[in-house]
C-alpha cells in the first residue's frame, strides 16, 4: 500500500515537471536574471524532445566575462574542461558532459558555481547529442525553435525583481531533488515491503 503511494507520487511530481518542461522546452540557464560581479549556483537544463531517444552528450560554451569557478558532480555523466590558463587565472572555454542517458520528456541538467564581470547580456552556446547520433545546437536567437540560453546581469536587483525567478529556480530544483530522491528510494527498497 505504501509502495503505491510512492509511486503514486512519484508519478504526479514527474508529471507535473513534464507538464512545466513541455511549456517552454528549451535549453536554459538558471536563474536566468543575476546581479553583475556576484556568484550564484547556476543550472544548465537541456531537453529530451525526441521520442525514443536518450541524450547522450551536452557541450557548452559559456560566453567571455561569464566565470566558472567550479561544478556539482553530476551522476552518470563524466565531465571535461577545456580552459585557457591555470590557478587563479583559469578561465573555462568549453565543457563537455558525456555518458548520461536522459529519456524522452526529462531534461539533462548540470550546475555550476559561476559570476559575471560586468552588467550585460551573457548568452551560451549549447549543442546536445542524442543517442542516434543527431545533433541540436541551442544557439539560435530568441525567436527560433533552438533559442541559445541567456542569462542578463544587472547591476542592482531594485526592489526584489530577481527574488521571485530565484524561488521559482530554487522551487523547481527542490521538486526535481525530491523526485531523485523518492526514484532512489523505491529502487533501493527493490522488492523489499517498505516499512
Amino acid at each position: 500500500m505504501r509502495r503505491r503511494r510512492i509511486a503514486t507520487l512519484v508519478v504526479a511530481a514527474g508529471t507535473a515537471l513534464v507538464v512545466a518542461a513541455s511549456a517552454s522546452a528549451h535549453a536554459h540557464v538558471s536563474p536566468p536574471v543575476v546581479q553583475a560581479k556576484s556568484s550564484y549556483l547556476f543550472a544548465l537544463a537541456v531537453p529530451t524532445e525526441k521520442e525514443s531517444l536518450t541524450t547522450t552528450k551536452i557541450e557548452m560554451t559559456p560566453p567571455k566575462g561569464f566565470g566558472i569557478d567550479s561544478f556539482v558532480a553530476a551522476p552518470g555523466w563524466k565531465r571535461s574542461v577545456q580552459q585557457t590558463g591555470s590557478g587563479d587565472n583559469a578561465v573555462v572555454t568549453k565543457v563537455t558532459w558525456e555518458g548520461g542517458h536522459v529519456p524522452t520528456g526529462e531534461d539533462a541538467t548540470f550546475q555550476f558555481l559561476a559570476g559575471t564581470d560586468a552588467s550585460k547580456s551573457y548568452t551560451f552556446d549549447v549543442r546536445q547529442t542524442y543517442s542516434d547520433g543527431s545533433v541540436v545546437d541551442w544557439s539560435g536567437p530568441e525567436s527560433s525553435d533552438t533559442p541559445a540560453p541567456a542569462v542578463e546581469a544587472k547591476s542592482s536587483l531594485g526592489g526584489g525583481g530577481g527574488t521571485s525567478t530565484l524561488a521559482i529556480v530554487a522551487l523547481i530544483v527542490g521538486a526535481l531533488g525530491l523526485v531523485v530522491g523518492i526514484v532512489a528510494l523505491v529502487a533501493k527498497q527493490g522488492g523489499r515491503t517498505i516499512a
